[in-house]
């Protein structure tokens, strides 16, 4: 029988000194009250009720096993509307870890707004370029960009950005302006060492698809370190709008191959599983979705 409604039983007797008390305050039979209350004593051996026809009372095991049952009963109880609550209430600790370069702009940026609104919530954020294993090392969710494997892990869309090819007016006036893919292969070009084929870069115009090897005097893990070298007029990069927008609405790089399609790429929430859910995950997700909602996708909301 279930020995948490068992003990339960028991401790109602104990308050309300009879059966049929314990029964209606609980929503039981009598009959069903006196099997959860004879059962509990089977398991442990020992009486815990004496049982008169006016009245019952503890036997002297059942008061010491009173006090200590009540306690066990009450955090159990409590622990189990804590774990309910946490499907409806933000509280406990949030695990999350990005990409050292989103994570900075973006996600830490929007920390504040989301714990004054969710008080009752601690963030511990790790920002990380590597593969993180969430379930393994414990993440709650984590913010991933670009092409996903299968997996049994939960992932939401919550933004998307365009890949773009970029240099600036310098690096262009000393070594030309490329007009096609293939003229990349003869360029300086700054490689991204964690993109799924770091030394490719893909284009589309209509039907037409081109894959360029690239090669250059700089291969990094990190966006930032990518955007300052071209910012240095020492490459041409294939940068993120949401990293590269402000040098190109500034000017200070150049959009290249205008005419040739580039990868647009899903920014990700992914999370172990769907079900149950909890209210921290969930706010925390929907906050950042629409927090992100105004990141420019394409090259033309840059500039929009």
């Amino acid at each position: 029988m279930d020995t948490l409604l068992s003990l339960r039983v028991f401790l109602q007797v104990a308050d309300e000194g009879s059966l049929a008390g314990a029964a209606a305050r609980l929503g039981l039979s009598r009959a069903l009250a006196s099997k959860h209350l004879m059962a509990l004593e089977r398991r442990l051996g020992t009486r815990l009720v004496n049982r008169t026809t006016r009245r019952l009372s503890l036997t002297e095991s059942g008061r010491a096993f009173y006090e200590r049952s009540a306690r066990a009963v009450g955090d159990v109880e409590e622990a189990m509307r804590c774990a309910a609550d946490s499907g409806s209430v933000p509280r406990g600790t949030l695990r999350v870890t990005a990409g050292h370069t989103f994570g900075r702009r973006y996600v830490s940026p929007a920390l504040g707004d989301y714990l004054a609104r969710h008080p009752e919530v601690t963030v511990d954020i790790s920002l990380n370029d590597r593969f993180v294993d969430i379930v393994e090392e414990g993440f709650d969710l984590a913010i991933r960009i670009g092409r996903l494997e299968e997996s049994s892990l939960v992932a939401r869309r919550i933004a998307a950005t365009q890949l773009l090819v970029c240099a600036t007016p310098e690096y262009l006036r000393r070594h030309g302006t490329p007009v096609h893919p293939h003229d990349l292969a003869t360029r300086n070009c700054l490689v991204y060492t964690f993109a799924a084929e770091p030394d490719i870069w893909t284009f589309g115009r209509g039907d037409d698809t081109v894959r360029v090897r690239v090669r250059g005097c700089l291969r990094a893990n990190d966006g930032e370190t990518l955007m300052q070298v071209a910012l240095g007029s020492q490459g041409i990069a294939l940068l993120p709008t949401f990293l590269a927008g402000d040098a190109l609405v500034a000017g200070t790089l150049l959009p290249l191959l205008p005419d040739w399609r580039t990868e647009q790429i899903g920014i990700y929430a992914v999370y172990p599983s769907r079900k149950h859910l909890s209210a921290k995950v969930r706010t925390f997700v929907d906050f950042l979705a629409q927090r992100l909602e105004p990141l420019p996708r394409a090259w033309a909301e840059v500039t929009s």
